[in-house]
């Protein structure tokens, strides 16, 4: 039997609403009727373990700068990153492919990616 990820959002009742979703009943389903709507949409139909573990996690930029001890403004300055991209990876936006490879780099090995850079 494949392992199933099925996440439950909770959306605030009181946001205007931005689409034809009724959010009132998605936020009222239970974890079963959660189960069966995702099972029975062919268009996101849950993952494999073999699809999941295709999947790379994006490194969480704050966690690592954090780590380091560094503010956004010298993580930047000491891995030549503009400020400005370091905020908007914090604050959501995903890095692409290249980063992603650069930022894992950092996470696992700091010192060298700033030896490297110097």
């Amino acid at each position: 039997m494949n392992e199933e990820h099925i996440v439950r959002v909770t959306l605030d009742p009181h946001a205007p609403s931005t689409g034809m979703t009724d959010w009132q009943r998605v936020n009222a389903m239970t974890e079963e009727e959660i189960t069966e709507a995702a099972q029975s949409d062919p268009d996101a139909l849950p993952m494999t373990k073999e699809e999941l573990k295709r999947f790379r996690p994006v490194p969480d930029i704050k966690a690592i700068r954090q780590k380091l001890k560094l503010s956004q403004r010298q993580f930047a300055e000491t891995y030549h990153l503009s400020v400005r991209t370091v905020q908007e990876w914090e604050q959501g936006r995903s890095p692409d492919r290249t980063a992603i490879a650069f930022l894992t780099a950092i996470a696992n090995a700091p010192d060298a990616v700033r030896k490297a850079l110097k």
